[in-house]
């Protein structure tokens, strides 16, 4: 299986991201922020950093990159997609998610070790976790607080949309300690915290980011062998 990881200018974790895929079993392709083919891949990745140096609002210029219009022609048709940080921006800015990411409320950067408690388990990108299951990966971040109007946050709730929550304290002042969400269709999740940064005993916190990345390879494995996509996708 092919998983694509983006870099836009700017970007950070592309490196990181791409070192994950390749743990978890598969081939890391490279996509470029100015190209618009994504070279036939199975899943795509937009990774944590500072596209295009923050400039106007976090994810607000990646989201019009050549790259991103056919990304989001192929989310909208299926292809699974996971933004972390930065790419979690992204795909709000590109419509992909609801709701936004803000100023963490204390105006502070932070940067820890975060426990998180999986909730949606159905979805392309977490469907090897079990519900309720908490687990430790890396935050950093100046701007992941996740808020949405009233309707919204509802809506998600009522939908099981919310994939994680932040347990332990809330690192950033996130509405109802949302880490994560997915879309309706379960392809696209996007997630505040690093997986990709907790994927080897060396040097994360714990493995407990590699089962996003386990999940997408094991989901599309079920739809090659002619079910479903987690989240109902074929």
């Amino acid at each position: 299986m092919r998983i694509g990881v983006v870099t836009f200018p700017g970007s950070l974790d592309d490196g990181d991201a791409a070192r994950a895929a390749r743990i978890a079993g598969a081939e890391a392709v490279r996509l470029w922020h100015g190209d618009p083919d994504l070279h036939g891949v199975d899943a795509v990745v937009l990774p944590g950093g500072f596209s295009y140096g923050d400039y106007l609002r976090c994810g607000a210029i990646a989201r019009f990159a050549p790259v991103m219009e056919s990304i989001i022609d192929a989310a909208r048709g299926g292809l699974p997609v996971l933004g972390i940080c930065n790419g979690f921006q992204v795909l709000c800015e590109a419509h992909l998610l609801p709701g936004a990411l803000t100023r963490n409320q204390h105006l502070h950067f932070r940067n820890r070790d975060q426990w998180l408690k999986v909730e949606a388990t159905n979805t392309a990108w977490t469907n090897g976790f079990t519900p309720g299951q908490e687990i430790l990966i890396p935050v950093k971040n100046g701007e992941g607080c996740f808020v949405a109007d009233p309707a919204t946050l509802d809506k998600l709730e009522a939908e099981g949309r919310v994939i994680a929550r932040y347990v332990r304290g809330n690192p950033n002042g996130s509405q109802r300690d949302i880490a994560g969400i997915t879309n309706e269709a379960g392809n696209v999740v996007g997630i505040m915290p690093h997986p990709e940064h907790a994927v080897e005993a060396l040097t994360g916190p714990s493995l407990d980011g590699l089962g996003f990345f386990t999940s997408v390879l094991r989901a599309l494995a079920g739809a090659a062998a002619g079910g479903q996509l987690a989240g109902g996708q074929q």
